[in-house]
């Protein structure tokens, strides 16, 4: 447990270990770069090799600066869901957001080898991809703003949330049973994750959205604050509970979503980041918790993409495979040694 007044400094020490994170991570790849050549070519200084820059700029940078917003935006957005359901087995996709996502992108590569040729390319392109997911996850978080507006009840949107992703799971294993085996290669492909596929266009898109969605989550700090005292105390102080919860599932869609469009469903980060944060800080104080949950989410991510590279290796695991396997144990043997869960 952190003291209060330590606060300051601790965060100063997170900040300090994302940055040697984060130039760690550009380093290591199949190609080893030393950190001083790393550390030159981001500031378009001399490298020893000009091919390390090519690396550097038009690879390694984008990928690490896609883990910095995955981990950031599935912490924070779990962090979200958590409180308002106060659940701490709540998830960024507890609402079924990824697995109207996913159902988006099942039809499009199980389904579009019907249109053939140059449609079926076209369709399962990194942005026909990206637009399916997109509008999956869109469709799913509407329907669960509409049931959110009619009913009184935060548990009832937990449970219609899961029984979204129910049907939809469901649906996936139709299309999966029927499919090509080339096209059901694809989709599970897709499901690994990934943090390196996109350009800077598409991580200047990406990032627009992230920051929209971070931006409602530090709006709704202070209904979430009050969320914590109980609905029914909530509302006796003068919160408007459904606009609370409109604002905060808004924030979720937007980052979960975002996240699952651009980068694949992503698992562990969103579930497990907001409990280390709360062992590590000992608060439920949102003005504390959401930076301490963006500093944190993004050097798990960092750390665990620096693995999944498998250095000097030509390989690369699946960034889904290393978030659980890497992470679970860690918050596994935190709770056994802390003896309680904190909320």
């Amino acid at each position: 447990m952190i003291p209060n007044k330590s606060y300051k400094r601790v965060f100063i020490g997170i900040v300090l270990l994302l940055i040697v994170c984060f130039i760690t991570n550009i380093s290591l790849g199949s190609v080893f770069i030393p950190w001083l050549d790393t550390l030159s070519s981001l500031v378009n200084g001399p490298v020893d090799k000009e091919s390390w820059r090519h690396i550097i700029v038009d690879y390694r940078l984008p990928k690490a600066i896609t883990a910095i917003i995955v981990g950031s935006g599935l912490g924070v957005s779990g962090l979200l869901m958590q409180t308002l359901f106060r659940n701490p087995l709540a998830g960024p996709f507890v609402l079924g957001i990824s697995s109207g996502a996913t159902l988006g992108v099942a039809i499009l590569i199980l389904g579009s080898a019907l249109a053939g040729g140059t449609t079926f390319i076209f369709l399962t392109s990194k942005w026909g991809l990206i637009i399916a997911s997109s509008l999956g996850s869109i469709l799913v978080l509407f329907a669960v703003m509409v049931v959110s507006a009619r009913v009184r009840d935060t548990m009832a949107i937990l449970i219609i949330g899961l029984m979204f992703g129910s049907i939809t799971s469901a649906i996936v294993s139709v299309l999966s049973y029927f499919a090509p085996a080339d096209q059901l290669q694809q989709y599970v492909f897709w499901e690994f994750g990934s943090l390196g596929n996109l350009s800077w266009n598409d991580l200047l898109i990406f990032s627009g959205i992230s920051i929209l969605g971070m931006l409602l989550s530090i709006l709704a700090i202070k209904p979430l604050n009050t969320l914590l005292l109980g609905e029914n105390y909530a509302r006796s102080l003068g919160l408007n509970i459904k606009a609370s919860r409109f604002l905060i599932i808004a924030a979720t869609g937007l980052l979960a979503g975002s996240i699952t469009a651009f980068a694949g469903p992503i698992a562990f980060i969103g579930l497990a980041v907001p409990h280390l944060t709360r062992q590590l800080f000992h608060t439920s104080d949102h003005k504390t918790l959401i930076p301490a949950v963006v500093l944190l989410g993004s050097i798990i991510m960092l750390v665990c993409d620096s693995i999944a590279q498998l250095p000097t290796s030509e390989y690369t695991l699946p960034i889904n495979a290393i978030t659980s396997l890497i992470g679970a144990p860690v918050v596994i043997w935190l709770l056994v040694r802390k003896r309680k869960m904190l909320f």
